[in-house]
């Protein structure tokens, strides 16, 4: 009987995050705070201090004010309130929506449209896995004005990163507002809410090593309150109800490791990821007959992430094979997982359905080492060359 596998490796850091030492401590001490942040005693007090330096933590992850970070359960919730406020408070008329956006960005978008009886205009990607700001350009031309426009900062599937700073140019010119998930990109590359120039930004504490339940949505500017939950007048009027003071200070904490790591962390993990995608090609080059090809790999891409297929095995088989392995990656989006439709990502880049099925995403983080990536490596060579070869 086979015994346990040893030191499984983890690089699925674009689902979650391992917890970070950091994260972990201030979800502790907040755990033992006894109060109400909303309280006025001295322990409430206490409380909101926690509440007000993780505040601070997260906007300095992205050169924010603090008084713009409105907490949330996550970034799902946090991309949701900010459609509403577009629509509610924004005016917006109409949606253009990059075709690569994360489903909690496309779902609510596609809800609100049939709901509301606005137009919605989804924008395809190129073959890089870029967005063209020419494309956003045209389909805001043919958009009612006020427009609301949706493009991410980095794609949690190939990692591309997108030319947020240019759209937000084109679509401020255009009257628009502008929507910027950057759930992938804070932690991995510098995220500059002013550089950007976009009026809303979303972020989630467990794609960056804090706790899961823990999200912001970064204002640009004040706006009225268009609460999805309504109750007390908690984080701005913009979400009601008590705090989640412990998830809030571990994001916080999480926020700030990241941020002080980055100079260093951002090198390490691209020279992690490219000997992890050069040992993978040279053992299925794609010359072979079951050549292993990168999506998104020809763009600047975040430094942690690898979106490679290899035609004639789903990649289905690929997950659960390098599970038994040892080694955890996905196929794809983690909040698309268990389904067996192709990656909307890389069909929005024009890939045939049965290249996205066969697409593996790899993402690296904070405490992978080259060992994992040596260890990570085999076992796909491995798998190929007994299903392909």
């Amino acid at each position: 009987m086979a015994g346990p596998i040893a030191g499984p490796v983890y690089l699925d850091y674009n689902a979650t995050a391992p917890l970070r030492p950091e994260a972990k401590a201030a979800v502790l001490e907040a755990l033992a705070a006894p109060a109400n942040p909303s309280s006025v005693h001295r322990f409430g007090r206490a409380a909101r201090a926690l509440a007000s330096r993780a505040r601070a933590q997260v906007a300095a992850l992205v050169g924010a004010e603090p008084k713009r970070v409105v907490f949330t359960s996550g970034g799902t919730e946090a991309n949701n309130l900010a459609l509403r406020l577009a629509i509610r408070q924004g005016g917006a008329k109409s949606l253009v929506v990059a075709a690569i956006e994360h489903d909690s960005v496309l779902r609510p978008a596609r809800l609100l449209a049939a709901e509301l009886g606005l137009p919605l205009r989804e924008v395809p990607a190129g073959s890089d896995g870029i967005v063209p700001p020419a494309a956003m350009a045209a389909a805001l031309d043919q958009a009612p004005r006020p427009a609301l426009v949706a493009l991410m900062l980095a794609n949690n599937e190939t990692g591309a990163i997108q030319p947020v700073a240019e759209v937000t140019r084109l679509a401020h010119a255009a009257g628009a507002l502008v929507l910027t998930d950057a759930v992938q990109a804070a932690g991995k590359i510098p995220v500059d809410l002013a550089a950007l120039g976009c009026d809303f930004l979303t972020l989630s504490a467990h794609k960056l090593g804090g706790p899961t339940g823990a999200g912001a949505l970064v204002l640009r500017d004040d706006w009225t309150p268009a609460p999805l939950i309504a109750g007390g007048g908690q984080e701005l009027g913009m979400r009601a109800g008590t705090e989640n003071l412990s998830g809030i200070a571990g994001f916080g904490a999480a926020a700030e490791a990241a941020r002080l790591a980055l100079p260093m962390e951002a090198p390490r993990l691209a020279t992690l990821r490219d000997r992890l995608q050069g040992l993978m090609l040279a053992a299925c080059p794609k010359a072979a007959i079951y050549g292993a090809v990168v999506h998104g790999g020809v763009a600047a891409r975040l430094p942690n992430t690898l979106c490679i297929g290899l035609p004639g095995l789903p990649a289905e088989t690929q997950v659960m094979a390098l599970d038994l392995a040892g080694v955890a990656v996905s196929a794809g989006s983690a909040c698309s997982s268990g389904k067996v439709t192709p990656s909307h990502v890389l069909t929005a880049m024009g890939l045939p359905e049965q290249a996205a099925r066969e697409a593996l995403r790899f993402s690296l983080g904070w405490a992978t080492t080259p060992e994992d990536i040596e260890r990570a490596a085999a076992a796909w060579i491995a798998l190929a060359d007994r299903k392909l070869k």
